[in-house]
């Protein structure tokens, strides 16, 4: 096996990955040809406003939205997104912040959707949640009765499907009759490629996707996209504002190359054939389903997930009922057994079964996966 440059220089060694496009094992891989314009980007000097702000109107043309912003990740884009909201754009108020006296500064948020730990983001923007309804069911009354003069928008966070949770659809129609914007938080839902259009389509005023997952982009970097006013004043609080001013964006720079690189990878992405890439997601998890389904204390099969497993839901798993008694591990310990071998192997729980996802399994990692788990299950 050949020695990564993370082992060479850090002993660390690298992960065969089994979860998804978690940020903590690195989001995705790069391509060649984007680090190749990485490499470009590298050789010469920019006006990072210019360079932003031009990124901007060319991904704002793919998607099909009124402006794009290139941000430091999906959660600087909710981080961003919500002192917009709050400061309204007003020079005054953006250099008042965090001071929010004055300002508008309460979020309206679904009880059910308080399971996206995401919404912690806004919180430390300086908003006030205001979680409306039950975990149960939440109805359109639940959240106007919530809307008041200090309400600063309503945040939508993409766990689709929720039976419990008014559509996005009519968030954005109530909130617009309150002229309020609405930000909405699909950082992980690609694929399906639709959803790039989808909701800037529905008129939601600002839309964050990460740019280093499916996309594959560098891990730092995300998109704001949506409504020409709301994009403009992130631009505006952004590190490389047009004014050159010192404000809380400054914290959250994202470099020339980043810029590049995210550019190349969404163009890439367009051209993908993504069914090609469903179905080889497919091949990787029936080969595991039957490579270990003759193990006697496991039962395996192929599934289409819900909620609470790693997004998309659109890319099957392999799920996995394992008699723990009979290995004398639990599942914590087995887990984390995994990520001691060699490769180390990362999979994911939910509740007391385990599962793999093949959507950043590199070639022949399914095999290495198996071999693994029949020499400790076996």
């Amino acid at each position: 096996m050949i020695m990564s440059i993370y082992e060479e220089l850090l002993n660390i060694k690298k992960v065969i990955n089994g979860c998804g496009t978690y940020t903590s094992l690195g989001g995705s891989i790069l391509s060649h040809e984007v680090l190749r314009a990485m490499e470009k980007a590298s050789k010469f000097f920019i006006d990072m406003s210019e360079l932003h702000k031009k990124a901007g109107e060319y991904i704002a043309n793919i998607i099909g939205a009124e402006a794009a912003y290139i941000t430091s990740g999906a959660a600087a884009g909710l981080f961003l997104s919500t002192i917009a909201c709050m400061t309204e754009g007003d020079p005054e108020k953006i250099e008042q912040y965090p001071d929010l006296t004055g300002m508008k500064n309460e979020i309206i948020i679904q009880k059910p959707h308080e399971i996206c730990e995401y919404y912690k983001i806004l919180k430390y923007a300086g908003a006030k949640i205001i979680f409306v309804g039950k975990k149960e069911k939440v109805s359109l009354s639940d959240i106007e009765s919530a809307i008041n003069e200090k309400t600063a928008a309503l945040a939508y966070f993409v766990l689709d499907p929720q039976k419990e949770v008014v559509p996005l659809k009519e968030v954005i129609k109530l909130a617009h009759n309150y002229d309020i914007p609405v930000i909405v938080d699909a950082a992980s839902e690609l694929p399906p490629i639709e959803n790039l259009k989808k909701f800037v389509n529905m008129e939601a005023d600002l839309v964050i996707f990460s740019g280093g997952k499916d996309i594959g982009g560098p891990n730092d970097t995300g998109i704001i996209c949506g409504k020409k006013k709301w994009v403009d004043i992130c631009y505006n609080i952004g590190p490389y504002n047009p004014n050159n001013k010192i404000y809380v964006g400054r914290i959250l720079k994202v470099s020339k190359e980043d810029v590049i690189g995210l550019i190349i990878a969404l163009k890439n992405y367009l051209m993908i054939n993504h069914k090609d890439r469903l179905r080889m997601w497919e091949e990787k998890v029936d080969f595991i389903v039957k490579e270990l389904s003759s193990i006697p204390i496991v039962k395996v099969k192929k599934i289409f997930p819900g909620i609470g497993h790693p997004r998309p839901l659109c890319i099957p798993r392999v799920e996995l009922t394992i008699d723990f008694k009979k290995i004398g591990l639990n599942i914590d310990d087995f887990l984390k057994k995994l990520a001691l071998e060699n490769p180390p192997i990362r999979l994911y729980k939910v509740n007391d079964k385990v599962y793999i996802n093949p959507q950043c399994l590199l070639e022949n990692e399914e095999k290495i996966i198996v071999n693994t788990l029949k020499k400790i299950l076996i």
